[in-house]
C-alpha cells in the first residue's frame, strides 16, 4: 500500500490523504452560491445549460488525451470505458440546445484555463492527469449522482438532459469507487514530494471548478 512516509502521515492509505487534505477545497466548491441556487430550484434552465457546457469542455480535455494516456503505465489502471462522459454530454447538449449546440456554447474564462490544465498535464506529468481524473470521475459517482436527481426534478427530466449523470456500465458506484481507491494507493507515485505534487494538483482542480461556480454565478446575476 503506497503512503507518505513522514511522522505525520506514515501508514496512511494515499487514497485517505488526499481526500483529508482535500476536503475544505471540496466542500468550498460544493458550497458555491451557483451551485447553492441550482439545488435549491432558484436557478434557471439557462443557467443548468451553461454548466452543461463547461463540463462539455472539461471532458473533452479529460477524455480525448485518454489513448495517449493509456500508453503510461501509472495511468492506465485508472482508465476505464465505464467512465465515459463525452457521449452523454453531447447528448445533452443537443437535447438541451438543438443540433448546432457547438457553435452556440458559451464557455466562462475559468473553464478554458482549467481544460488548458488538463491537457498541459496529460502532455508532461501522468501522474498530474491522475488528480484531475480522480476529482472528476470520484466526485460524479458521490454527489454527482444526487446532482442528476436533483435536475430531474427541477426540470422534468427522465432521462434526457441529464445523461451525464447516468453511469449505466457501473452497477455499484461504492464498489467501483473502492477499486479505485485501492488503485491510488497501489500505485508507483514515487518520491513523497511526487505524492505531495498529485494532491497539489487535486487542490488545484478544486480551485478551477469552484472558479467555474464564481463565473457561472456572476454571468447568471
Amino acid at each position: 500500500m503506497c503512503a507518505i512516509a513522514d511522522p505525520a502521515t506514515d501508514l496512511i492509505p494515499f487514497s485517505r490523504l488526499v481526500r483529508e487534505r482535500s476536503a475544505t477545497s471540496h466542500r468550498d466548491s460544493e458550497s458555491a452560491s451557483f451551485m447553492g441556487e441550482l439545488m435549491n430550484g432558484d436557478a434557471t434552465l439557462n443557467d443548468y445549460v451553461a454548466l452543461v457546457s463547461q463540463h462539455w469542455a472539461i471532458y473533452d480535455a479529460l477524455e480525448s488525451v485518454e489513448s495517449a494516456m493509456s500508453t503510461a503505465p501509472i495511468v492506465a489502471p485508472f482508465l476505464s470505458p465505464a467512465l465515459a462522459r463525452l457521449p452523454a454530454l453531447v447528448a445533452d447538449l443537443k437535447f438541451l440546445m438543438g443540433g448546432d449546440w457547438l457553435t452556440r456554447l458559451t464557455l466562462v474564462p475559468a473553464t478554458v484555463e482549467y481544460a488548458a490544465r488538463i491537457r498541459q498535464v496529460a502532455a508532461d506529468w501522468p501522474a498530474g492527469y491522475i488528480a484531475h481524473h480522480y476529482t472528476r470521475y470520484l466526485g460524479d459517482l458521490s454527489g454527482g449522482l444526487y446532482i442528476g436527481r436533483v435536475i430531474a426534478r427541477q426540470f422534468g427530466f427522465e432521462k434526457n438532459g441529464i445523461n451525464f449523470y447516468q453511469f449505466n456500465q457501473i452497477a455499484d458506484p461504492t464498489a467501483f469507487k473502492d477499486a479505485y481507491r485501492a488503485r491510488l494507493d497501489a500505485a508507483p507515485w514515487g518520491s513523497t514530494d511526487d505524492q505531495a505534487r498529485v494532491v497539489d494538483e487535486v487542490l488545484l482542480a478544486y480551485m478551477h471548478n469552484t472558479r467555474i461556480f464564481e463565473q457561472l454565478g456572476t454571468r447568471a446575476a
